[in-house]
């Protein structure tokens, strides 16, 4: 998976005014670490997997590397490494299961005799407009089409005797997402995503090829699909769904469903109309990635200002800056919920979330792997923005010694936390 190395994420998490800082010989720099150092042993590697033993850092995150069956996979940081772990066991699961012989009676039944849902629009279109209220009758036009197309493509692919899988393959492409909506396949797709214990629309995009494919071809041909109890199998699966965090109401709603839920959370706590709009076009966030954020503010039901929030993640440029940013607060949501914390208030210190509780300590949530002493780090730890005896650094993952000296001699108060299961 393609990512970007992190000047970006230091951006967002340490961004801050020129200080006074450690001389530059006292500086670190990004290291290497071992795998095994950060991921738990069980999920290292797998008969579909294997992360590479060493890894990168960058003075704050880790930049893994994963052989899979289907490729090599990049993650920045130990949640999303999990997440692709987890999603390479899904794709052999689903091409698995598309080598059976329930998967090639369902690209079958879909072509000879399809279920009520797609047969009515595929062999009757028109009718299927005139039922439709005028409003939105151009568009089950343009849908009736485009799964007519399908339809035909899947038949020529049959007479010649090609490959079930080739077939299905060809049929998802054919049939476009619209008439996929149209036909009730979203629906069923999210229940697939749930079975695997994956993000229903991660940028994997291997990922979303299988489960395009199986789903139709299991959906379209009438037959259930029940794949999750083979995944619970898998102890590595089961250890990395610990880090994927996506709402259970993800897979309960739909994508339109889950923007106008998101929209009423983003007002009720006192955000623009514009920057709502803005928020749910934002080119950085998934559809998970919204969801999320809009969720977490609502884990924060006592937060003044949590409407700062949404202009901080209209600023972010790229998914690793939506994902820290995601971090950070779903640091401050388990501080919430735990009862080790209860925030009043919410602000924005440079480029990175704050959190005032009830006591006026200023808690910064850093979702890290490994932080060095780098420039950066310096900068971050003088500035004054703060006042010494409230400041608090909530982290994950660890310090190295010098950057740990350094924060403390800077008058911060340090605390290590798991990294958030939600």
């Amino acid at each position: 998976m393609k990512t970007n190395i992190l000047p970006a994420i230091a951006c967002l998490a340490l961004g801050s005014q020129a200080f006074p800082q450690a001389p530059p010989a006292a500086y670190e720099q990004g290291t290497f670490v071992l795998a095994a150092e950060l991921l738990p042993a069980e999920i290292l590697r797998s008969p579909t997997h294997r992360v590479r033993d060493l890894v990168g850092t960058d003075g704050y995150m880790a930049h893994f590397e994963i052989d899979t069956d289907f490729g090599t996979f990049q993650a920045i940081g130990v949640a999303e490494a999990k997440r692709r772990i987890l999603e390479a066991a899904a794709i052999r699961k689903l091409v698995d299961t598309s080598k059976g012989d329930l998967f090639a009676e369902g690209v079958k039944r879909s072509i000879e005799q399809p279920i009520d849902a797609v047969k009515n629009i595929v062999t009757n279109p028109v009718k299927s407009v005139k039922q439709a209220p005028k409003t939105v009758g151009h568009f089950f036009s343009k849908i009736g089409g485009s799964i007519q197309r399908g339809a035909r493509k899947i038949q020529e692919s049959a007479s010649s005797n090609e490959d079930p899988d080739v077939a299905a393959r060809e049929m998802g492409a054919g049939l476009g997402q619209s008439a996929k909506n149209a036909a009730g396949f979203d629906k069923a797709k999210l229940d697939t995503a749930k079975q695997l214990g994956v993000d229903p629309y991660s940028d994997n995009i291997r990922l979303q090829e299988e489960m395009d494919k199986v789903t139709w071809a299991f959906f379209a041909g009438g037959l259930p699909l029940r794949i999750g109890a083979a995944m619970a199998s898998a102890g590595f699966a089961v250890a990395a769904t610990n880090m994927v965090g996506i709402p259970e109401n993800t897979y309960a709603l739909t994508s339109s469903e889950l923007a106008l839920r998101d929209a009423k959370t983003l007002k009720s706590i006192g955000a623009s109309d514009a920057e709502i709009k803005t928020f749910q076009i934002q080119r950085a966030f998934s559809i998970t990635r919204r969801h999320r954020i809009a969720t977490l503010l609502e884990d924060l039901p006592n937060a003044m200002g949590r409407a700062n929030i949404v202009s901080l993640a209209n600023a972010c440029s790229s998914g690793d800056q939506a994902d820290f940013l995601i971090g950070a607060l779903a640091i401050l949501a388990e501080n919430q919920r735990s009862g080790a914390a209860n925030y009043v208030s919410i602000q924005v210190l440079g480029r990175l979330p704050a959190a005032a509780t009830t006591s006026g300590e200023i808690h910064v949530p850093a979702p890290v792997d490994l932080v060095t002493w780098t420039e950066e780090v310096a900068a971050f730890a003088s500035r004054d923005d703060i006042p010494a005896a409230t400041r608090t650094l909530v982290h994950t993952g660890k310090l190295s010694p010098i950057a740990a000296a350094g924060i403390a001699a800077a008058g911060w108060k340090t605390v290590a936390v798991s990294y958030p299961s939600r």
